[in-house]
């Protein structure tokens, strides 16, 4: 396959992996706690095919992984006691089947045993242990710190953590993250926390649009290229086949 043909489908599957990317923000631009992510793309230097002339190398387009960006999103208001948003740098510890997580998202409830839990019902943790509620008590109050205490009386602390590298967080759906083995946890003890808020996604829907019509522009442009070469090549292949 000609050198450009190898190097016009490098760059077609990264714009194709780009798209899906964008459209995964569109479809989270509501989601509480989401954070906008992006391609990261290099140069992968390779030989070129056989030829009497011309450059040695040729540089493919090479997907390096995803970034995200965890800037604050828009801190809604929502009047719900067991909402709470966390300003800046920090995550809620949530507790699942498979360990820790982390998250932004702070719409929290009380299951059926009064444990404070995701919308899935997975287990919001205080110093790795439960906080318990009464659901039919009180509302409780949750301070700037993540104190939690009702008529009063201090019940349990979000534990919220932060980390030294935020590279060492990877996906694990739902808003969730996982962290890196050599991850560096570090518990925040002056959080920002704000009850009756929720932190929405930080994605920019009209970016994220333009984004997506100038990927799609660079796709359509490149399946061009691919079919002009695969016609030029055919054309030579033929008229070579008259000649012999």
């Amino acid at each position: 396959m000609e050198n450009a043909m190898v190097v016009g489908l490098s760059r077609q599957m990264t714009l194709r992996r780009e798209l899906s990317i964008i459209a995964n923000n569109l479809a989270n631009m509501t989601t509480a706690g989401f954070k906008v992510e992006r391609m990261l793309l290099g140069a992968n230097p390779g030989k070129t095919s056989s030829h009497q002339d011309g450059p040695s190398k040729i540089n493919f387009v090479q997907d390096l992984g995803v970034a995200r960006d965890f800037s604050d999103g828009v801190m809604e208001t929502t009047g719900r006691p067991l909402d709470v948003a966390l300003v800046g740098h920090g995550f809620f510890v949530i507790e699942t089947p498979q360990g820790e997580r982390y998250t932004k998202n702070g719409r929290f409830t009380v299951d059926a045993t009064g444990t404070l839990s995701t919308a899935d019902g997975m287990m919001v943790l205080d110093t790795d242990a439960p906080i318990l509620l009464d659901a039919y008590g009180e509302a409780p109050r949750i301070d700037a710190k993540g104190v939690i205490t009702v008529n009063n009386v201090e019940i349990g602390r979000l534990k919220i953590v932060g980390f030294s590298s935020l590279s060492d967080l990877s996906k694990d759906g739902s808003g969730r993250y996982r962290a890196s083995e050599n991850a560096e946890i570090l518990n925040i003890e002056t959080p920002q926390v704000m009850q009756g808020f929720l932190e929405r996604s930080n994605v920019v829907p009209i970016l994220e649009m333009s984004r997506m019509i100038r990927v799609t522009r660079a796709y359509q442009s490149v399946s061009n290229m691919l079919k002009t070469e695969e016609d030029t090549t055919r054309q030579a292949i033929q008229r070579l086949g008259k000649v012999n």
